[in-house]
């Protein structure tokens, strides 16, 4: 721990939980680099968190006490197990998975057309998240219910830096893998049968994947989806449902839709940082950090400074897209990337184009999500 700084901040006080991005543009603003008891050393500025995502000598992505593949990796070990997952996120994949997520999709807007007022988070979002990426890995429906409660837990689990909890239920999640991978190896799965049968037989420098290596895998598939595409979710109805010339607009123009989307969700992302840790002494943005030191990247902060996004609050589709952190950068980028922005389009296409209307339910206000899940925790909508 540093014993030299006083905090210059809390993550945790009632005023950041109350207004994430508020807060977060506050101190990108009063303090761009600052300590708190928390998080260690958190950043703000574009500029500080894009050097540091191309700088994985000085500022490494190993992180977490559990194997994490292959985000907490560094190179070299982390470009063979990258070179090994990006395949799966492939235009042919896609392509091929697009019929799966759009049935999906037109089950749940289609159900949420019917009652007409929604709790759009636990009615639409959570389920769509968990539905899709069941699907993708050709994982049964049965297991629907146990990942929702899983994902809820775990995020509870790390806001309150529970380590115990986390630690049982990365136990749960072992098991919950292990009875995957054993029912595939009983019944002898090939590789063309699903995405985890798939992986089964996957080698890295020649070497099959171990059994600990396959289940990081499909958590970090599992927690970065459901959470993070759920958060998205929300986010941009909620955003539809406050600005109905834009909504107006997407339904006559949803070749618009991409740009689009990615834009709300730089001005308010579904996912507030990640970590890294200093693996020498270093000076950023004015401050010494030591060395094993962790460092939170605020992605929420990054992608409205105003030093790279003019008038950074306001809504624009012709922004430079290689500005956008939104899937981070560097080679760390997010590698489900494209699957994220399938999900979101098909999803937004089909709500616009089924309904007239998004509107926001006049005496029942949305909550906000708590660090460290973004976005709202309740958003009760009208769709018609």
């Amino acid at each position: 721990m540093n014993d030299k700084f006083d905090p210059d901040w809390d993550p945790r006080a009632e005023e950041v939980l109350r207004d994430p991005s508020a807060a977060y543009d506050e101190m990108r603003e009063r303090c761009p680099v600052a300590y708190s008891d928390y998080l260690q050393w958190s950043l703000f500025r574009h500029e500080d968190i894009t050097r540091v995502l191309h700088d994985h000598d000085t500022f490494s992505n190993a992180v977490s006490q559990h194997l994490s593949v292959p985000n907490g990796m560094d190179p070299p070990e982390h470009t063979a197990y990258r070179r090994l997952i990006e395949p799966y996120f492939s235009p042919e994949r896609m392509e091929a998975f697009e019929p799966t997520c759009r049935e999906i999709v037109t089950d749940l807007v289609r159900n949420a057309l019917a009652v007409g007022k929604v709790e759009l988070m636990a009615d639409v979002a959570l389920p769509f998240a968990v539905r899709v990426q069941c699907a993708f890995l050709g994982w049964p429906p049965t297991l629907h219910g146990p990942m929702v409660l899983w994902t809820r837990r775990k995020h509870e689990a790390t806001r309150a830096q529970d380590r115990q909890a986390l630690s049982e239920i990365a136990r749960e999640f072992e098991h919950f893998i292990d009875d995957l991978l054993e029912s595939r190896l009983q019944a002898g799965a090939q590789p063309e049968d699903d995405i985890t049968a798939t992986l089964m037989h996957e080698k890295v420098e020649g070497q099959p994947l171990s059994k600990e290596e396959m289940i990081s895998i499909l958590r970090n598939w599992t927690v970065g989806e459901v959470g993070t595409i759920s958060a998205a979710v929300g986010i941009l109805a909620h955003y539809l449902a406050r600005h109905a010339e834009l909504q107006e607009q997407l339904r006559a123009q949803p070749a618009l839709l991409p740009v689009a989307i990615d834009e709300i969700l730089r001005i308010q992302g579904p996912l507030p940082a990640n970590r890294r840790i200093a693996t020498c002494p270093v000076e950023i943005g004015g401050r010494r950090l030591k060395a094993g030191e962790r460092i939170s990247l605020l992605w929420i902060a990054a992608n409205r400074d105003g030093r790279v996004f003019e008038d950074p609050e306001a809504f624009r589709l012709n922004r430079d897209p290689s500005k956008n952190l939104l899937y981070g950068a560097g080679i760390h980028r997010c590698p489900g990337a494209p699957l994220a922005r399938m999900e979101l389009r098909l999803l937004m296409e089909e709500l616009l184009e089924r309904s007239t209307r998004i509107q926001l339910v006049p005496d029942q206000l949305p909550t906000q999500a708590v660090y460290p899940v973004s976005g709202l925790a309740t958003l009760p909508l009208w769709i018609r």
